[in-house]
């Protein structure tokens, strides 16, 4: 059963329906999934997603804040909703499709902007959300699963504009960088869309403070597609949907495509 995956952080599932009906429209990718919702669940507005052929849904909402939602030309049941590092926060949902594949989809903690958990809490709380997520993976390792989200880390040196001015920035430090390695490796997880494109800059983050994002050009890979080695071989055809970025009134993040041949 082939099919297509799209994942974006949208930055306000209600503000911008209007883009995730036109990705829907335009694209028609099998399965969606949205990061920073900033919605409850029943304010999100499903029934217009619905009336364009996507009526399964697994989701968790939060006011003003995070959330995360999977939208499913597919049936798609909700297997897992977990709250790493317990912050309280909607940022992981988990749904089967009949296939029995899983897909987890995450909304990682940003980290605020200074890299050292003893002055900037929230750069501890991400460390400590990647140390949980590489517990569990520990602990149940996947199988037949994809997991895709806003990781907010660009782990390599081709996934930002400048390596080395970066290297102190959060998303791109060593720290941020070896803690999403080590969850990857748990679950010997596949970046698939690096697997797809391996070599060159990429990015699916830019900026809203640039001018002119496009032209500055100065990105970053936060988003990605990864899967577990028995099924990353039948993925292909990714990419990221540079264009979405210049829409109007936009998200600061494309969205990143792959298909799976399953």
């Amino acid at each position: 059963m082939p099919f297509t995956l799209a994942t974006w952080n949208i930055n306000s599932v209600r503000l911008r329906a209007g883009l995730v009906a036109r990705l829907l429209s335009e694209e028609a990718p099998d399965i969606l999934c949205l990061q920073e919702c900033k919605s409850p669940v029943d304010k999100m507005p499903l029934q217009d997603f619905a009336a364009l052929g996507y009526g399964h849904v697994v989701a968790r909402g939060q006011k003003g804040y995070n959330g995360v939602a999977i939208l499913s030309k597919l049936p798609i049941t909700e297997v897992a909703a977990h709250d790493f590092a317990d912050l309280g926060h909607a940022r992981h949902v988990a749904g089967q499709l009949e296939n029995g594949v899983v897909i987890h989809n995450f909304y990682v903690p940003a980290g605020g902007d200074v890299p050292d958990r003893e002055v900037n809490e929230k750069f501890g709380q991400k460390l400590d959300y990647l140390t949980q997520m590489r517990d569990h993976f520990h602990a149940e390792r996947p199988a037949r699963a994809i997991l895709v989200g806003d990781l907010n880390i660009a782990p390599r040196e081709d996934d930002v504009w400048s390596h080395k001015q970066l290297l102190k920035i959060v998303s791109h430090t060593p720290i941020e960088v070896e803690h999403l390695g080590a969850a990857q490796e748990a679950g010997s997880w596949v970046d698939v869309t690096r697997a797809d494109i391996p070599e060159g800059q990429l990015y699916s983050w830019w900026s809203y403070r640039a001018p002119d994002w496009d032209a500055a050009d100065k990105g970053r890979r936060l988003d990605h597609v990864w899967a577990t080695g028995d099924i990353a071989g039948a993925a292909h055809s990714s990419r990221i949907l540079r264009a979405a970025r210049g829409w109007d009134q936009p998200s600061d993040h494309a969205p990143v495509f792959a298909t799976f041949d399953l």
